[in-house]
This record gives C-alpha cells, structure tokens and sequence, in this order.
C-alpha cells in the first residue's frame, strides 16, 4: 500500500514502497556489474580450440584473480572473460575445489576495482539478494529475489560422482545456465555467495562468501587444490523438539538427510534422519560448522559423533577419508 507523505503546502503525494526496492536493485547492479566477466573454457580438439565450457566469475582482486564455480571451468586449464564495459582477457585456472563448487582463474590485471566481499554468516531468511550473471549468454543480467535458506546441502552429479555441496545458500532469484559463478551480493553490494545453477534450471543457490571459502580461496590461491576430509552425508540444519532440547541441552543440531553408500559416515554407523549434535569437540548446527573440522588435518583421525536416533543420544565414530575425483 502506498504511503502518505504531507507537503508543505498541504498537499500530499504517495510514495510506493516499490520505488525503494527498484532503487536499491539499480544501485548494486551499477556498483556489481563492472566486477562480473563472462566467462569461456576452452580446451584442445581435432578442429582446435574448442568451447568446453561457460558462465561467470567475479573479480576479487586488484592483480586479476576472479572467482567462479568448479563445474563452470571443468577439467579446462584456460579461456577468457569479457568484462561489462567490453575489455576481455586471456585466462588460466589456478585451481577448483568441486566439494565446494569454487574455483579462482586469472587474467591480467583489470582497470575496475575488485568487488568487496560480504560475510554471509549475516545473511538472514528474507533477506533481499542481487544476483547478477551472464544467463544463457547475456551478459550482464540482473536479478533479484530474497534468501529462501540458508545452510542447505545438496547431492550433484560430477561426470560418474556424486558429490555433495555444503552450506549453500538458497534464493528465488532466477538463475539458469550461465549464471553460473556470477555474484550474489546483498543490498550493499557486498558479495555475499557465488551463485550456482549446477542443481538444475530455476533453483536460486550460491556458495557463500564466509570464514570456510574463504580458507578454501586461499588454499587454491597457494596450492591450487585443497586438500578435503571426506563423510558423505547430506545434512540440513534442525530445531530440537523441546523433550530433545531437556535431553541434550541443546536447541539445534543438523539433521542427517542420506548418507552416501560407501561413505565413512555409512560405515560409522550414521542413518538418514540421525540428528548430529556433535562432531569432535564441536557442536554442529549448521553445514559451515561441520566443514570447519573437514580439511587436511581431519583426513584418516577418528572423530567422535553425538548422534541424536528416534530420541536417544548415540556415540559413534567415523574415520574421515580424503576426498578424491572418485567420490
């Protein structure tokens, strides 16, 4: 409903509310734009080079470093961007982590200033969100919507395997093949997830910008990969029935939604509709609190598990395993 606004000269005029949403949309994707480059993979054929794959990146850099998804640069070790205001440059993949869908690529140092990263640990449900891409070629695109979730964890195929991106966050912005790697940024412009379509045409979900990718950015600005303790379960975050929360203590934990065969979680004994209150010496609520105690020190170290099954608490152990392109 419009809102009343008296005049001076008593007259009124109706604000529409939606003049404020138009207004914040317009000034972050003016401010994003310049930061986001569509994106092509290319890779060696009989016929030369050929396109083995395309969407965006963000440039976070001031010597031209620029993230993108994974799934988005393939096995391609090389490509272009092409910036909004028309400069293009050549290049080259320092490294991919596909259990967290990023990857950094890097070109020659731009003339615009690199985008600011957010925190979206700050991020809250309903929350206005911007995205902005390259769908389906057109460079530029921009959409927005408000966070529908936060803390998802979803099953994706990799070529044969099936992988599990943590911690994502979920929106009703649109995003479609070729938004892939462009920004999320909140109403600041702060980039607060790398968007990603790698679940399906549709589904808005990005990879956040928070404390654990940005130890993983780092790990594949230094080594080029990072090095993954591995449990294959799908998780998503859980309020605690009241009887549970006398019982435990505790008011969430993460809800085990599958657990991939073969995995170390299958084999420490873990089911789908467990509840983790406990992983180590850490109580887990969400996916990024589990992913904290996933990296190289966590890999073949038994780890206590705080189980919550059909109202009773469990101990249990799982023995992590590294991540490899085979799981």
């Amino acid at each position: 409903m419009a809102k009343a606004i008296s005049r001076a000269s008593g007259s009124e005029v109706f604000e529409d509310p939606l003049d404020s949403y138009s207004a914040t949309v317009i000034r972050v994707a003016a401010a994003v734009t310049p930061h986001v480059a569509a994106l092509e993979m290319t890779g060696s054929g009989r016929a030369g080079r050929l396109r083995v794959g395309a969407g965006s990146a963000v440039l976070f850099t001031t010597d031209g470093y620029l993230l993108t998804n994974a799934h988005v640069v393939g096995g391609a070790e090389s490509g272009n961007a092409a910036f909004a205001d028309g400069t293009t440059t050549a290049v080259e993949v320092v490294g991919a982590d596909p259990l967290s869908d990023l990857a950094v690529v890097h070109g020659r140092a731009p003339t615009a200033a690199p985008a600011e990263l957010g925190d979206a640990e700050l991020l809250r449900v309903g929350q206005l969100v911007i995205a902005v891409g390259n769908p389906l070629g057109l460079s530029g695109s921009v959409t927005a919507g408000v966070v529908s979730g936060l803390g998802r964890s979803i099953p994706v195929w990799s070529g044969r395997n099936r992988r599990v991106i943590e911690d994502v966050i979920q929106t009703d912005a649109a995003l479609n093949p070729g938004s892939s790697g462009g920004a999320l940024a909140d109403a600041r412009g702060r980039i607060v997830g790398i968007n990603t379509a790698v679940a399906g045409v549709g589904l808005g979900l990005a990879v956040p910008i928070n404390a654990t990718s940005r130890r993983i950015i780092a790990s594949l600005l230094k080594d080029g990969r990072v090095r993954r303790a591995y449990l294959g379960l799908v998780n998503t975050p859980i309020q605690l029935q009241p009887r549970a929360v006398v019982r435990t203590g505790r008011r969430e934990g993460l809800l085990v939604v599958e657990v991939l065969p073969g995995s170390p979680a299958e084999r420490a004994g873990l089911r789908a509709g467990d509840i983790l209150l406990k992983v180590g010496q850490m109580y887990v609520s969400n996916a990024e609190s589990l992913q904290k105690l996933l990296f190289a020190e966590a890999i073949g170290e038994p780890l206590d598990l705080a189980v919550l099954r059909d109202g009773a608490e469990l101990r249990l152990v799982a023995v992590p395993a590294e991540m490899t392109d085979n799981q």
